[in-house]
């Protein structure tokens, strides 16, 4: 818990400081960052009529017993905050699963 993609476009160029972020994301969680991973995706364009972000954030979290919907619902609000503190304006959406389904096959360890 959990999974955080972010979406920006190719031409942005504000930064985007990763590592300020997952540490920020840990703290609003409760995770560690063995398990709080940050995916950045540059795309060509998204449609724009109705949405003026600067990144898209698709996370992905276990849906555990004490992840009430207001606890979830704050957290979103201090990931946008978190992502305003870097001057990015952030349109954040969670989807939580539950554990028996979900599957995973980490790389093997050399």
């Amino acid at each position: 818990m959990p999974l955080v993609k972010v979406f920006t476009r190719v031409g942005m160029t504000k930064s985007i400081p990763l590592s300020s972020l997952q540490s920020k994301l840990c703290d609003i969680w409760g995770t560690k960052p063995e398990t709080t991973k940050i995916i950045l995706q540059r795309v060509e364009d998204w449609t724009s009529d109705s949405f003026h972000e600067d990144v898209y954030i698709d996370i992905r979290a276990y849906g555990k017993e004490e992840r009430t919907r207001d606890f979830v619902l704050d957290g979103m609000k201090d990931v946008q905050k978190a992502f305003g503190e870097f001057d990015l304006l952030a349109n954040v959406r969670l989807e939580t699963y539950e554990g028996e389904r979900y599957f995973h096959v980490p790389p093997p360890k050399k």
